[in-house]
């Protein structure tokens, strides 16, 4: 993938194994391949959309493009800095420019505090804003989010799901940041109140211009608000592109999967199912070859002992399987 200037984020190469240790020394007896050479590009302004099943690495991938872990290897390019180069990093300046939204925001809140200490703590971390100033800061944020600033009184377990995620958002934005990692910001919510949220997160990003790293397991929610999709799998990428090539034109067998095993309620809209069978494979023994080998009813002889390179087949559309293999045209 070739760089460019309007790139915001730029990830190369990124490892991370996890050890596990046992033995009496504390010695690790084996590693958790979480992310495993994944490399992607950000476009300022733009989304892309990280989407797999649980256990494929994609909350490792967030947390390292924000540097809350270190990484095995690899570089994460940002603003055109690396940000585990130490010549380079300032933490202070690289917080205020990227956070993150939790899956569950209440598990994130310290419940002693009530809404206006949660939102505003980042403003007095950093110095912004005290007192009056930062009073009137963390009502500015709540309208924002569609909160009213009478909630600012309020402490975290009297709040609904909607209200909670709404008050992460807020904090994360208080420091005006240009780069959002949006981690599965929806799924621990009701479904009543999903679309409200996302319809949020697209808001504020036009309002903002703001660079979203989506996250989620469910691929209909990362086509509605991404640019750009990536399909992890076991800690590799097996398709990226824009969005409406990926949904158009899957080249990866996974891809077809996770898409035509949404519900539709229309029977005439209904697709073949490309039913996955097996389990996951454990990313402390993953497949030697093609990690999707075990499961993939279309795996030739060589997908079990080698594994194929993300090739581009179309302008931006890269795609990592030997199968000349292409989704139905059903689209939900």
């Amino acid at each position: 993938m070739t760089e460019n200037n309007d790139n915001i984020i730029e990830v190369k190469n990124l490892v991370k194994y996890f050890p596990l240790r046992g033995g009496l020394l504390g010695q690790p007896t084996s590693w958790v391949h979480a992310v495993d050479d994944v490399s992607f590009n950000i476009k300022r302004g733009q989304t892309l959309g990280l989407v797999g099943e649980s256990g494929c690495g994609k909350t490792t991938v967030g947390r390292l493009v924000l540097k809350l872990i270190e990484p095995t290897s690899g570089e994460v390019i940002f603003n055109s800095k690396n940000i585990y180069d130490e010549k380079f990093w300032k933490e202070k300046e690289f917080r205020r420019n990227a956070q993150i939204i939790f899956q569950d925001a209440f598990s994130s809140f310290d419940i002693r505090k009530n809404v206006e200490n949660i939102v505003g703590e980042p403003l007095l971390v950093h110095g912004i804003a005290q007192g009056k100033e930062l009073k009137e800061k963390v009502d500015d944020l709540l309208k924002l989010v569609g909160l009213k600033p009478e909630i600012a009184k309020e402490y975290p377990h009297t709040l609904s799901s909607g209200q909670k995620q709404c008050v992460g958002i807020a904090r994360s934005l208080a420091l005006n940041p240009t780069f959002v990692v949006a981690d599965e910001p929806i799924s621990a919510l009701d479904v009543s109140v999903r679309a409200q949220i996302l319809n949020l997160l697209k808001d504020l990003q036009k309002k903002l211009n703001l660079t979203y790293l989506f996250i989620s397991h469910d691929i209909r929610v990362v086509y509605y608000l991404s640019d750009y999709i990536a399909v992890m799998y076991v800690g590799k990428l097996v398709e990226t592109g824009p969005a409406e090539e990926v949904f158009a034109h899957r080249l990866h067998p996974y891809t077809e999967a996770l898409l035509t095993a949404v519900p539709i309620e229309d029977p005439k809209m209904r697709a073949s199912k490309e039913i996955l069978q097996g389990e996951v494979p454990s990313p402390v023994d993953p497949p030697p070859g093609c990690r999707f080998y075990p499961r993939c009813k279309y795996a030739i002889a060589k997908c079990k002992d080698e594994n194929p390179e993300l090739i581009e087949k179309s302008p931006g559309h890269f795609v990592s399987c030997f199968v000349d293999f292409h989704g139905s045209k059903t689209i939900i």
